[in-house]
């Protein structure tokens, strides 16, 4: 039988050329030696990559997409790979994966199948917010961004 694979949670950048200040080494050689991932849009994943000095022909990556627009019977085939042995990487937007984005459906259905999940160190919006804001670490909640469209946030408060 073989050995199910490990799900890799890889941060990405907050902010462009900021890759030497944020992803030490070791992220970015873990990253480097995948080939296939879950990503938020192919587009961003492949300038990430790209950006952080992956050396791997792009056109060859799989990529899968998961998004709100994702249906969630397919959702369920991303972790193939994984079950068969092989690592993949789940790549959000900007930050870490599983905030605020759909990585969790993945991350359920890993655990779910006793695949292991290993989260790699990088940026976190909501962490810096956090310590930049002088409240209590200790004991805070976080509801949501706010919406994107004005009419909506105004709404919200």
């Amino acid at each position: 039988m073989n050995s199910k694979g490990t799900l890799f949670l890889i941060p990405t950048l907050i902010a462009e050329n900021t890759k030497e200040s944020v992803l030490p080494d070791v992220v970015v050689n873990c990253v480097c030696n995948l080939d296939e991932f879950i990503v938020e849009d192919e587009r961003s994943a492949r300038r990430f990559l790209k950006s952080i000095g992956y050396k791997k022909s792009l056109d060859l990556l799989i990529l899968h997409t998961l998004n709100k627009h994702t249906d969630s019977k397919e959702i369920s085939s991303y972790i193939d790979s994984l079950l068969n042995g092989k690592n993949i990487g789940l790549l959000s937007e900007a930050g870490c994966p599983c905030i605020a984005d759909p990585g969790s459906e993945v991350v359920i259905l890993a655990h779910e199948n006793k695949i292991k999940v290993k989260p790699l160190v990088g940026p976190s919006s909501i962490l810096l917010a956090l310590i930049a804001s002088g409240f209590n670490g200790q004991n805070f909640a976080f509801n949501g961004y706010l919406p994107i469209n004005k009419s909506d946030r105004i709404k919200k408060n």
